[in-house]
């Protein structure tokens, strides 16, 4: 129980990966803040997992891409669990469809930012207020921020690789706070996402590329996130770690 009393908010927590990671972070101990913006069933049923095994939290409905959510995310966080917030775990994102960079339109452009970027800026600059030495902020980032992902992917792969940078350059403005701020980089991972915007064709071959020979798992990168959340990675600040079968180097 590494995350005992601690209060942590996941950004769209309610599926896949952020599900995962709620309830990870409810195993550990943490009281949890699920928050989703469009499916209430998906929020309720990870809500009653972390519950089912006897953890605590609550579900918050809320555009992270919008400030005045934002702000009543945490408010609501404060409501319910007191004014300490030591975790947020910025998941909530996406690539909404690919396009080309003669297809991408300049509202479709902005959208993906706001989706992937100013989500992370808004959340952040709103917890951290309530941020004392020893909270950790876990960034959602992509291999395709390195890699600059496959076709019709250049929004989504700009913006990843822009949460990479504002995660570097926030670690160096927390750091001396001792409020830690990593990114988590997850390679192809078995989720709604890959089941949506990638063939099933190179699914297979992302993943025989892997030195694993596979796809990754949702629970591989809950665990990588909740260490990065604990006191065990007390010295770990300003990294973009990978998590995807050794198919890219960092």
């Amino acid at each position: 129980m590494r995350l005992t009393n601690k209060v942590a908010i996941v950004t769209g927590g309610s599926r896949d990966i952020g599900r995962a990671v709620s309830c990870q972070l409810a195993a550990e101990g943490a009281k949890v803040v699920i928050n989703y913006h469009g499916n209430l069933q998906n929020a309720e049923e990870t809500l009653a997992i972390i519950t089912a095994a006897g953890g605590q939290g609550i579900i918050v409905k809320g555009d992270v891409t919008k400030s005045a959510e934002v702000t009543s995310l945490i408010d609501q966080t404060r409501a319910a669990f007191g004014e300490e917030i030591h975790i947020l775990v910025n998941v909530a994102g996406g690539m909404i469809a690919r396009k080309t960079t003669l297809e991408l339109e300049e509202e479709f452009w902005d959208q993906v930012m706001n989706l992937n970027l100013k989500s992370v800026y808004l959340a952040s600059k709103a917890v951290i207020p309530y941020m004392s030495s020893g909270a950790s902020i876990i960034n959602l980032s992509s291999l395709a921020g390195r890699d600059g992902g496959g076709p019709g992917a250049s929004a989504y792969a700009a913006s990843k690789g822009a949460v990479m940078t504002y995660t570097r350059s926030l670690a160096k403005e927390l750091g001396p706070k001792g409020i830690r701020v990593n990114a988590v980089l997850p390679g192809m991972i078995a989720t709604t996402f890959h089941d949506t915007f990638s063939k099933p064709e190179v699914r297979v071959n992302v993943a025989n590329a892997t030195l694993l020979k596979r796809e990754g798992q949702a629970q591989e990168v809950a665990d990588l996130i909740v260490y990065l959340a604990s006191d065990q990675a007390s010295y770990i600040t300003g990294n973009n770690i990978d998590i995807n079968g050794g198919l890219n180097f960092s």
